[in-house]
């Protein structure tokens, strides 16, 4: 069983967290605990994006940026997975750079000096080169970076089923047992 953290950051692509947080709501049998953080700006974005604050009513337990008594604020917590969607190359750098201003960059230094699994969806399009050495580094320090990149091979037909086919790959980069669409598949 896992204990997962999702974070979501302001950064655009609030249809990423909605999917992904949904999916795992139905994968319960599949992990322990599911925590989520999200930044005020992440709120605001949700709801202009998505036109909702469905994350309010999600099936999960919140934490505000502040609470640093989080368990997952501690490897004595046992947190395997953290994944943040959308993260903000502001997020990164803060990540990359080691400084652990709020919940989410504690949480992220946390995973990365426990190695255990961080999953970075970025989703800011160009990258300059400080994005890039901030992506090689967190890279380097066990990282996964997962550009919200989605491919068509599958046919989505909806915005959702386009969104799915990167959260279906963050499922399974953090090693939960999906039923999705697969390469040379059936």
């Amino acid at each position: 069983m896992k204990n997962i953290v999702v974070a979501i950051t302001g950064a655009s692509g609030s249809i990423y967290a909605k999917n992904l947080l949904e999916k795992l709501s139905l994968l319960k049998k599949q992990w322990d605990q599911l925590s989520v953080v999200m930044t005020d700006n992440s709120k605001q974005v949700w709801e202009t994006e998505l036109g909702n604050d469905q994350y309010k009513s999600l099936p999960v337990k919140f934490y505000s940026t502040k609470d640093f008594l989080a368990p997952f604020a501690s490897g004595s917590g046992q947190y395997d997975t953290m994944i943040i969607i959308p993260c903000s190359m502001g997020t990164l750098g803060r990540i990359a750079g080691g400084f652990s201003n709020d919940l989410i960059t504690r949480a992220a230094d946390v995973i990365l000096k426990e190695r255990r699994k961080l999953i970075c969806v970025i989703r800011d399009t160009p990258y300059n080169l400080i994005h890039i050495r901030n992506m090689e580094t967190v890279t380097l320090a066990g990282g996964i970076i997962c550009p919200a990149s989605p491919s068509f091979y599958s046919q989505p037909k909806t915005l959702d089923e386009l969104a799915a086919t990167v959260t279906d790959r963050v499922l399974d980069l953090a090693g939960l047992d999906i039923k999705t669409f697969r390469w040379g598949g059936n």
